[in-house]
């Protein structure tokens, strides 16, 4: 079959697949109910942070405190049926806007269909940052240019999106050693992470890189790397009412998007997802979450967690490197500087 048959067809399949979700997302919107809307107060040249969560309350201060730092200026947040005061220290922020729900999580793609749609009410023309409570973006030059530097830059370039790979931190003992405290800086904990131990291969579907490895591959899913958890991410994107997300922050709609690497031998800008789940807090949610069922694939990420978890793994290795800053990344080839200055 000629390769313009194949291609024409890949981008019919596609443009279906994208504006089902986009049509999903806006049928579940339903089951969202404000608590705090300021959306009113979201300027024309805001960069927005977008948040699906559950009984995240110990993580948020330090979060919050991260990504305002960083450049956010309004945070959009659905959380989800918590009940350790998430909801009102959220509701509480003046640069929040917070809904609540107490529908599936599972049901609504695991949040993508939530997250979807405040993309598409609220995100059109805005640099937007997807991430988990446990995220914390990293980019070059980071300790010195906030994030609408690499915003401004991005969009002079004409560059739509921004990849960051997801990267695990972990502490030198058991995860479970030292509590972590409310408000407390993660990376003073969990400051360890694989230099290597990557493996790459492209999505022919959609066009992004997948990547999978670290120490969640050789702890928790030794026996079955190809199922370990995927690590490409596309976190930031100068939004649009016809974008989507496919399967968490791993892919978008349309394929262009995805394409955010040079397949020419250069190298395209990128930053890394600082990944601090594993806490002393990471035991107990570990439990909540298998209990509920709620994740992709039967929750098997979270049944090998658990199984492994009993024996009081240790992440760390003689192979780990300890956090220094986002130079060192660039120095291991994590993330990439590209073309900006």
């Amino acid at each position: 079959m000629p390769g313009w048959w194949n291609r024409y067809r890949r981008r019919v399949r596609l443009r279906a697949r994208r504006q089902y979700l986009l049509a999903r997302a806006i049928r579940r919107r339903r089951a969202l109910s404000p608590v705090a809307d300021r959306t009113g107060d979201i300027g024309a040249d805001a960069i927005l942070c977008f948040v699906t969560l559950r009984n995240e309350a110990v993580r948020l201060p330090y979060f919050l405190d991260y990504y305002r730092k960083l450049g956010i200026d309004h945070f959009l947040i659905v959380d989800n049926d918590s009940d350790d005061g998430s909801r009102d220290l959220l509701a509480g922020q003046p640069d929040v806007s917070l809904w609540t729900t107490k529908a599936s999580y599972k049901g609504s793609r695991f949040g993508l269909d939530w997250v979807n749609w405040l993309l598409f009410r609220h995100g059109t023309g805005h640099w937007c940052l997807t991430v988990d409570p446990d995220e914390f973006l990293v980019y070059p030059h980071c300790d010195v240019r906030p994030l609408r530097a690499l915003t401004d830059w991005l969009e002079s370039s004409s560059y739509r999106a921004f990849p960051a790979m997801l990267l695990d931190m972990y502490p030198r003992g058991t995860v479970s050693e030292r509590p972590y405290l409310t408000g407390e800086n993660p990376l003073d904990i969990a400051s360890w992470f694989d230099p290597a131990n990557y493996m790459i291969r492209k999505n022919g579907e959609y066009g992004n890189l997948w990547i999978q490895g670290g120490p969640r591959a050789r702890a928790f899913f030794a026996d079955d790397p190809h199922n370990a958890p995927a690590l490409n991410k596309t976190p930031l994107v100068r939004w649009a009412r016809h974008y989507a997300y496919v399967s968490s922050t791993h892919m978008l709609l349309p394929r262009s998007l995805n394409l955010v690497y040079d397949e020419n031998g250069g190298e395209r800008a990128s930053g890394v997802l600082l990944h601090t789940k594993f806490l002393s807090t990471f035991v107990e949610k570990s439990d909540e979450e298998l209990t509920r069922g709620q994740h992709y694939a039967g929750s098997r990420e979270y049944r090998a967690y658990h199984s492994a978890l009993q024996n009081r793994p240790q992440l760390w290795c003689p192979e780990s490197v300890e956090y220094e800053g986002w130079r060192q990344l660039e120095h291991l080839g994590l993330i990439s500087r590209g073309n900006w200055p």
